[in-house]
């Protein structure tokens, strides 16, 4: 009769019982500490010999096993050990790393200038994006697994991000996009010794499947129609074709700068930008009842009910505030094209709150900062906080069923090429 074979058993990976009380008997464990203590230990232990092990299995033989090395036809040797730290999660282990003579040993259990193990670099990021300050990240580290890190190498781990950001920066984009909203908010960054004021410029796209998608980010000096030029460009560059409406804030040249790149664009000003800068000139007490007259202009339900809302308004106020009433005149095209657009897509482009809602997650992040070293630590800063917000972003813009209807309707060919 033919033997049975036999089954190898599996190893479970987890310590039995007899083994765990092994180690609490010799690692005269009485409390959680001397536990962390013992797992420490055990820890470089084990990684000490699987370093070890790997050698072995490079050379073909163990360690002054004279019989195996000549099996084995290989001249290489072992050639002494490197002395480097690992950092885990239960704090830091000093391994010697074993050489060989002719250097073909690359270890993967602990790569060649890896010096974490366990995750610590991702948790650094994680707090970053998060926003919090490089002293709190060494407190947290220090307190939970007692490594003491140091700001450099809390930099050399965001740096990591940095060839992640730009492939990201220059990936393509769409070829037509339905919204496009463009703002920018300011930092306060060092540069050649002196803390300046930069513009981080943010664009923010709707595509035909109604999906929001953050563009890009450019950090420039203060905010210019000559910057968002070459932002827009770049915009080009990566592929997109086409633009149906542009929602903006009040910048003197923007329409100007859109139109130059993509003259099919419409551009929509921000009435709440207008609405701050016109209030800019008003006394207060004269405040509510300025904002409210202003309010029945955007409020209007057709532009010809709007600009005899304006008409009415420079009537009433045009004497004592001749200033706001020439910004809504010389600005009416632009804040004016929101009417020709059913209330769904009004209530998007009318202002740039879609833009301005991500600022404020942005400036939720940022706020612990101060100020930032350099503009790459700005944009580092940003766009982690950008992936992690973009996460939520999983659902289309509501009603955009009717939203792309009435742009179908509007823009033709411009909508259904791209389809």
């Amino acid at each position: 009769m033919a033997s049975t074979p036999r089954t190898k058993s599996k190893s479970t990976g987890r310590f039995t019982p007899d083994q765990i009380q092994m180690i609490l008997r010799q690692g005269n464990v009485s409390s959680v500490a001397d536990i962390q203590s013992a797992l420490h230990e055990i820890f470089g232990q084990a990684l000490q010999s699987m370093l070890e092990g790997e050698l072995d299995d490079h050379l073909g033989y163990t360690k002054n096993d004279t019989d195996g090395r000549s099996i084995s036809g290989t001249s290489n040797r072992r050639n002494g050990h490197d002395t480097k730290r690992i950092r885990s999660t239960y704090g830091e282990s000093e391994l010697t790393v074993p050489r060989d003579r002719d250097g073909s040993f690359d270890p993967t259990i602990v790569r060649k200038r890896q010096t974490s193990v366990a995750g610590i670099d991702d948790q650094i990021l994680a707090l970053y994006a998060k926003g919090v300050s490089t002293r709190d990240i060494q407190d947290h580290l220090h307190e939970i697994y007692g490594i003491d890190v140091s700001p450099t190498l809390i930099s050399h781990v965001t740096d990591r991000i940095l060839p992640q950001l730009r492939e990201w920066q220059s990936r393509p984009l769409a070829p037509v996009y339905a919204l496009m909203f463009l703002d920018a908010i300011h930092f306060k960054v060092r540069q050649d010794g002196v803390i300046c004021s930069k513009a981080a410029y943010v664009v923010i796209g709707v595509d035909l499947d109604g999906m929001k998608d953050v563009l890009g980010l450019w950090v420039g000096e203060a905010e210019s129609a000559k910057f968002w030029l070459s932002v827009l460009t770049e915009i080009a560059a990566r592929g997109t074709k086409d633009i149906l409406i542009c929602s903006t804030d009040n910048l003197t040249g923007f329409k100007d700068a859109i139109e130059a790149v993509f003259p099919r664009a419409r551009v929509q000003k921000c009435i709440i930008h207008q609405l701050r800068n016109s209030t800019k000139y008003v006394s207060t007490k004269d405040r509510k009842d300025v904002t409210d007259a202003l309010r029945s202009i955007y409020t209007a339900p057709t532009e010809s009910a709007g600009r005899a809302a304006l008409d009415t308004f420079e009537a009433t106020w045009g004497h004592r505030y001749p200033l706001v009433v020439a910004s809504w005149n010389k600005n009416w095209p632009e804040l004016s094209v929101f009417y020709q657009f059913g209330p769904e897509i009004r209530r998007l482009i009318y202002t740039t709150n879609v833009i301005e809602s991500f600022h404020r997650q942005l400036r939720k992040t940022t706020k612990t900062k101060g100020m930032f070293p350099t503009d790459d630590a700005l944009l580092k800063s940003l766009y982690l906080t950008t992936i992690d917000v973009q996460k939520k972003w999983t659902r289309r813009i509501p009603h955009w069923e009717q939203i792309l209807s009435q742009l179908t309707i509007m823009y033709g060919e411009r909508v259904k090429l791209t389809n």
